[in-house]
């Protein structure tokens, strides 16, 4: 985080000083903010919105991006998530079989106590103003870009 200091250069100073890594949005931009006096910062002062834009990733950039974002989140119709097996042969330890079914079982309660503690009105941070309810930790998913889901493994 920073405030504003008319000392330093861009008129702001981190409060954090040993750490200089602090979350800015400087991480989104293509290249540094021009010096005072170059071609580049005059643009910028005579045409803002033009030079923010050359400083931030090309709308083509970003939509590839975003593409790539999406594609590798969707689940495929055939997904195995996590506390399933496509076999029930998969193991003939009985101990473990049923402590694999004790699992499955508490994946469903913890399913179902998303889903009731999304429906309670005092818990705000559930849902929020727009009503998107936490789903990141569900258990299972249908096939598609869900934001639902624990896949059995990751492909990324």
């Amino acid at each position: 985080m920073a405030v504003e200091d008319s000392n330093s250069p861009y008129g702001l100073k981190l409060l954090i000083e040993d750490y200089p890594f602090a979350v800015d949005g400087l991480e989104i931009c293509r290249r540094f903010m021009p010096e005072k006096g170059t071609p580049q910062y005059i643009e910028l002062e005579s045409d803002p919105e033009k030079g923010f834009l050359r400083t931030i990733n090309s709308q083509v950039q970003t939509l590839l991006g975003i593409s790539l974002v999406e594609i590798l989140s969707r689940h495929s119709s055939d997904e195995i998530y996590l506390g399933k097996r496509e076999s029930l042969e998969w193991i003939s330890d009985q101990p473990a079989l049923e402590a694999f079914e004790k699992f499955g079982k508490r994946l469903e309660e913890i399913e179902y106590e998303i889903v009731k503690r999304n429906r309670d009105p005092k818990m705000k941070n559930r849902v929020g103003p727009i009503n998107v309810p936490y789903t990141s930790l569900y258990p299972t998913s249908n096939e598609g870009l869900t934001g639902k889901g624990i896949p059995n493994s990751i492909s990324i």
